[in-house]
């Protein structure tokens, strides 16, 4: 049985729920308080409390006392460590109100996790460890709080007892806090001196601290006023899954993320403006008259119009934002850092669209919240960028509404998650930008050739011999009348990129200039050679997909690091061995070769006026070449 009051002043399907998040630097005492909230507010069953017993013998780190961290620190990795190095979730209920919890990372390493679950939270408790005062990650929490949308936080000064239940330490923290968290826009911060480990000023108020006046952390999180929101926005409905499980019924499934709709009301696909009325809603317990914000429902329409998953249904008179470019803070969440014009894939709510950053406007500095330059972003490291997609993408700023507002970056290799955004506001010019329709189109340029246009493109380390077999096969094809144009990577650095360097920026830049170049000459029905390192596999697939599976050449000249550093055509290896050179593609920087190209020439097996012929070979065997 529960040891808690049978008495419940509010019945419990009335009662509001308010979700909250614990954060801070790692071993702040985060587990403890809740561990401790839920054990001094009647939560616990009584075999869970001899299970906690038990267990503090074997993991704990309080001595012969309960650990009551261990009640939130459910993986193994973490009892035996200590910390927590996942989101943890909890759910309780006081007579007032019931509350969701997520206990968050402390470690740096897992900020990831901190954000999932501060994405989700009206509040959060940041602790801070009397002993250390305000820590980086403290403030990079903070911050990351901030740009998530939390607008109430509970300052707790944790391990009073351990500073002697000093109320000078108390306020020095609390004037730090105050004063770094200034510009954050927190509509409140409420300091509480705690201890989690005794229960001091936790559910109970604390004999120690009779200097403090101010609520207990329960009595705080009972009474303060925070409305959820999401019934009162404006509608938006995503589009899960179109549902048709016969010729008679279509419908489209998802969860209303905010606002409300009724049958009979007009609604419009927001990306494409076409509207309709809704026919029904329909749930497994029958049709509703009125679905609100968290339902799931199927929406049946009045029309049959062209919608599908991802679409967004908005009321007419108060449509989301619908464009291609758009400015977000993000949340760099990978080991591996990147640069502007890598191509990820976006998820926006249901939305699953190709899209990259195409400039950082500046990064945050999480000491000071100062805006600093920078070129690319690294692990944990928030910036305000710039992001472009691949097609319209539909959404709110994130201030707005954060189901739709806010996306994370996808790899295309990995599927692993390297990054989370919140959209600012859409960038107006991409939307008043539109393509104008030329009348002679590409077959008709080619036709006019006698040739079939297409990208060939060269990739290999410095020294492999790339240039020399593409200017081979540029003269043989030239021999043959074919209407050609090589594009060498050292050339357009003196022209079309002499403004780029070598960081891992402007390497990316390179590649995307010339790819564009490529494309818009093989659309003028010329055969495009491009012989450039382009040591990003994924950069290269970038190219591929912009220019067309079909039409795209790859050919990888596969030469051993030994033998190109031997060549040295241009003395750069010299360099890079006597220290000249830095971040050297093959030697400091990794070169991605090619897992299947169109075209392998092993130039330590063959000649290069060999390599060159079997190039042409296959241009023929692909039929862009005729006899």
């Amino acid at each position: 049985m529960l040891t808690k009051p049978t008495t419940e002043l509010v019945p419990p399907r009335t009662k509001d729920q308010l979700r909250f998040i614990t954060c801070g630097s790692v071993d702040d005492g985060k587990s403890t308080l809740i561990g401790r909230l839920l054990h001094d507010s009647k939560m616990i069953y009584h075999d869970q409390i001899a299970v906690l017993e038990r267990d503090s013998i074997k993991h704990g780190t309080t001595g012969n006392e309960i650990d009551f961290a261990l009640l939130v620190d459910g993986l193994e990795a973490e009892r035996e460590q200590g910390i927590t190095i996942d989101v943890a979730y909890r759910f309780f209920t006081t007579p007032r109100r019931s509350f969701m919890v997520a206990d968050t990372p402390g470690h740096e390493q897992y900020t990831r996790n901190m954000a999932t679950g501060a994405s989700h939270a009206q509040l959060a408790i940041i602790l801070i460890d009397a002993r250390r005062g305000v820590m980086v990650q403290t403030r990079r929490h903070s911050l990351i709080c901030s740009l998530l949308g939390i607008r109430d936080v509970v300052l707790a000064v944790n391990k009073i007892d351990l500073v002697a239940y000093s109320k000078e330490c108390f306020e020095r923290i609390a004037r730090d806090y105050l004063a770094f968290a200034t510009g954050l826009g927190f509509t409140s911060i409420v300091p509480i001196p705690i201890s989690a480990r005794y229960g001091d000023n936790v559910v109970d108020r604390s004999g120690h601290t009779n200097w403090y006046r101010g609520p207990c952390l329960l009595e705080h999180l009972e009474s303060i006023d925070i409305q959820s929101g999401t019934g009162s926005q404006v509608f938006r409905f995503p589009v899960q899954w179109v549902s048709r499980p016969n010729p008679d019924f279509r419908g489209y499934a998802g969860s209303v993320a905010s606002g409300r709709i009724s049958a009979g009301d007009e609604i419009v696909v927001a990306a494409s403006g076409r509207t309709t009325r809704v026919k029904r809603i329909v749930t497994h317990d029958g049709d509703l008259v009125r679905a609100e914000a968290g339902d799931a429902v199927t929406i049946t329409l009045e029309d049959e119009i062209d919608i599908g998953r991802g679409d967004i249904l908005s009321r007419p008179d108060d449509r989301p934002k619908v464009a291609d470019q758009f400015s977000a803070y993000v949340i760099w969440m990978d080991e591996e850092p990147r640069a502007p014009g890598r191509n990820y894939v976006l998820r926006i709510g249901s939305q699953t669209i190709a899209g990259s950053v195409t400039s950082i406007r500046h990064r945050i500095d999480v000491n000071t919240c100062e805006h600093v330059a920078a070129g690319m972003l690294s692990l944990n490291e928030i910036a305000f960028c710039d992001v472009a997609t691949a097609m319209p993408a539909v959404f709110d700023p994130y201030d707005v509404n954060r189901k739709t507002g806010s996306f994370i970056f996808i790899d295309r290799y990995t599927n692993r998650t390297v990054g989370a955004g919140m959209i600012a506001f859409p960038l107006r010019r991409a939307t008043n930008i539109a393509r104008q329709a030329l009348s002679v189109n590409r077959s008709e340029r080619a036709a006019l050739k006698d040739q079939k246009p297409c990208v060939i493109w060269f990739t290999g380390l410095s020294g492999a011999g790339k240039s020399t077999i593409a200017n081979l096969v540029d003269q043989k094809l030239f021999a043959m009348s074919r209407h050609t144009m090589l594009l060498d990577g050292d050339n357009l650095r003196h022209g079309l990129n002499a403004d780029l360097g070598f960081s891992e920026a402007d390497r990316v830049e390179n590649i995307r200039r010339v790819g564009e170049v490529a494309k818009l000459m093989a659309d003028s029905g010329l055969i495009v050679i491009c012989s450039l390192i382009s040591p990003s596999r994924a950069e290269r697939d970038r190219v591929r997909s912009l220019v067309g599976k079909d039409d795209f050449i790859e050919v990888f000249v596969d030469t051993p690091i030994e033998e190109c550093a031997r060549r040295d055509p241009k003395g750069l290896y010299s360099k890079v061995k006597s220290g000249k050179i830095k971040s050297f593609t093959g030697v400091e920087s990794c070169y991605e070769a090619p897992t299947t190209p169109e075209v392998h020439l092993r130039t330590m097996e063959q000649t290069l006026e060999q390599s060159a012929e079997a190039v042409v070979d296959v241009l023929m065997a692909r039929s862009i070449l005729h006899g």
